[in-house]
């Protein structure tokens, strides 16, 4: 059946921009915060194309892409604090991910956020937005005076790679 595999096949373009991410070159520079935002990826996928995906396979390839990092910053010679970390912005409608040079209590975050070891729930949160970017609920009083947001649940990963004993 041709049509069965469309989502299947639509859904791997996500799995491939995952896995795209530590190919390109990576910046950590803890003097220069703002010389590490080259490091955030926007991943997006139509609603056809979130139907061909697992939680288990996105999930899969952030972990695979976390490994990846960590061998890049190993290769790199960098041996300082370093985060790769991922979160849902559902206003935008996407999976973003970075790696910076910090620890994961001080992402450069504006708002309130918390770090997990369930990247499945923000996955899933990705995953079954039917239309993404879509702001629902917004009410004329929100344009004034915006209602608090619930802390950011944020999955992180210390790529950091520790120094030789003795070196």
């Amino acid at each position: 059946m041709p049509g069965a595999a469309a989502p299947g096949r639509l859904g791997r373009v996500l799995l491939q921009e995952i896995r795209e991410v530590p190919q390109g070159s990576i910046v950590l520079r803890p003097d220069d915060p703002d010389a590490e935002f080259e490091n955030t990826w926007w991943l997006g996928a139509s609603p056809q194309e979130r139907l061909g995906l697992s939680v288990d396979e996105v999930v899969a390839a952030f972990e695979e892409t976390a490994g990846m990092v960590r061998r890049q910053v190993d290769a790199m010679g960098y041996r300082g604090t370093a985060t790769f970390y991922v979160w849902h912005d559902g206003d935008a409608g996407q999976l973003r991910c970075s790696t910076r040079s910090c620890p994961p209590t001080r992402l450069p975050f504006d708002g309130d956020y918390f770090t997990t070891r369930d990247l499945g729930t923000i996955v899933t949160e990705f995953l079954s937005d039917g239309e993404p970017g879509f702001v629902r609920d917004l009410k004329p009083a929100d344009l004034v005076a915006p209602s608090p947001q619930a802390p950011l649940p944020v999955w992180t990963v210390d790529v950091s790679v520790a120094t030789a004993a003795g070196g």
